[in-house]
């Protein structure tokens, strides 16, 4: 039986209008309300527009995909952003990661584990606001998740909501190999399967954002290791 959460504002950018009326009926019962676009250039606008709790956005869009709606969300939001793609590839999710999503799922799925990673998302984002450390400084790096804010000196680096809270704990564990699954179950809020590369994916696109400032290695078979100021690390 659904129970009743604090009610939340949900965009759903999806062409399929009848899986938008199967979705805004499971969601109801629990207090989410579901606003839905059928393709990429209204659900754009409507994210740009408002704010929502969070942004469903499917890949394969009219007028414009999804890749692309959310390259320019990116530029201008910070909204947590769940992924639908059809797609069997995994570059396909790859690219949606590399862009800026929190999260993907791919189709077909049941609505419990859509709803598994949403509150996943939403408890991310409200841990990350809970915590009231001074910021974490590391070499020329400076993170702060009151304001979830990360800086390199006094120029500000744009990470996404993932990448930022994967960069706090490995400055944090500095000079100690974090496990992959220590990332996944404090970050991403869920165990990984043997086939998920979301993890993976997010460190290559926060190294990219690093080079020159610090360096994240790959331990094969155990974790990551954090290192500051000695230029990025592939």
């Amino acid at each position: 039986m659904a129970t009743v959460e604090q009610a939340k504002t949900i965009l759903l950018v999806e062409d399929d209008a009848n899986l938008c009326d199967l979705m805004r009926d499971f969601f109801a019962p629990y207090g989410y309300r579901i606003e839905a676009a059928h393709d990429g250039r209204r659900g754009l606008a409507r994210a740009l527009e408002a704010e929502f709790d969070l942004v469903i956005l499917d890949v394969m869009l009219p007028v414009i995909d999804g890749f692309e709606v959310l390259r320019q969300l990116r530029k201008r939001s910070t909204a947590p952003v769940i992924m639908l793609t059809a797609r069997t590839s995994q570059e396909d999710r790859i690219v949606g990661l590399n862009a800026g999503a929190d999260d993907y799922l791919p189709k077909p799925f049941g609505p419990e584990e859509l709803l598994a990673r949403m509150r996943a998302v939403w408890r991310r984002a409200a841990a990350s606001r809970r915590v009231e450390h001074e910021p974490v400084v590391a070499g020329s790096l400076r993170v702060d998740l009151a304001t979830r804010t990360a800086w390199d000196n006094d120029q500000p680096l744009t990470l996404t909501a993932v990448e930022l809270d994967t960069l706090e704990l490995l400055m944090r564990s500095a000079g100690r190999v974090v496990s992959r699954d220590e990332l996944a179950a404090s970050v991403l809020q869920r165990q990984l399967t043997p086939f998920d590369r979301s993890l993976d994916v997010h460190i290559s696109h926060l190294r990219k954002k690093l080079e020159g400032i610090a360096s994240i290695q790959t331990i094969r078979g155990v974790g990551y290791l954090f290192a500051p100021g000695t230029g990025g690390v592939k």
